[in-house]
């Protein structure tokens, strides 16, 4: 599949911490049921066979959503469980090796700090951004903050859409308005909730209100 805009408004990543698979898996499909409109599984501490079998199951749950998946860092984890596609950093495989080796309906994300590195991302075939971190990230702690004028600047520089990512949650989440981008990205403003479905609902209407 290919991405469209209106599959960014509200881009969950996984935080699956000590959670046993099946509320692991119970924890998704409420934000999907919630309204995320696009997935990413991210697993640092996964072997790679675990790590594939894992994006099979997940792949099935985003599915049933009609909400693509994408695999965190590893084309070959992505391949192979079928995945819609695959988010790299800086310092992961260069955007153009991964589009010459994977099918062209196959989604590629880039994060982006910087207007020449949102350029290049465009360049070498990215089909979307994640550009922060916009705010103090409990999951990265020693990400490097960008204001939404700089995130305003970098979403105007391409063609391709982006989300804004980093430590966004409901409280802060307004101070984006004006942005230029095409979605948020959450983590723990999700997967952290009492109430899941709920956080997720909300959130996918901040994110219409701003985009």
């Amino acid at each position: 599949m290919k991405l469209s805009k209106d599959d960014l408004l509200l881009y969950a990543i996984t935080d699956r911490r000590n959670l046993d698979k099946k509320v692991f898996f119970e924890k998704i499909e409420e934000a999907l049921q919630g309204g995320v409109t696009i997935l990413q599984l991210r697993e640092k501490e996964l072997d790679e066979d675990s790590f594939i079998n894992e994006a099979i199951e997940v792949k099935n749950i985003c599915r049933k959503h009609g909400v693509p998946l994408i695999i965190n860092d590893n084309v070959n984890v992505a391949l192979k469980s079928g995945a819609d596609g695959v988010h790299v950093g800086i310092e992961d495989m260069p955007i153009d090796e991964i589009r010459r080796t994977v099918p062209d309906s196959f989604i590629i994300g880039a994060t982006c700090k910087t207007v020449e590195q949102a350029q290049s991302a465009e360049r070498l075939g990215a089909d979307y951004m994640g550009v922060g971190a916009v705010f103090p990230s409990p999951t990265k702690k020693n990400a490097v903050r960008i204001t939404r004028e700089q995130l305003k600047e970098i979403c105007a520089s391409v063609s391709i859409p982006a989300v804004a990512i980093g430590g966004i949650s409901l409280e802060n989440v307004d101070e984006l308005k004006g942005g230029g981008m095409s979605g948020i990205a959450v983590v723990s403003a999700v997967f952290s909730a009492d109430d899941i479905q709920k956080a997720a609902s909300l959130l996918k209407e901040k994110a219409k209100s701003l985009i």
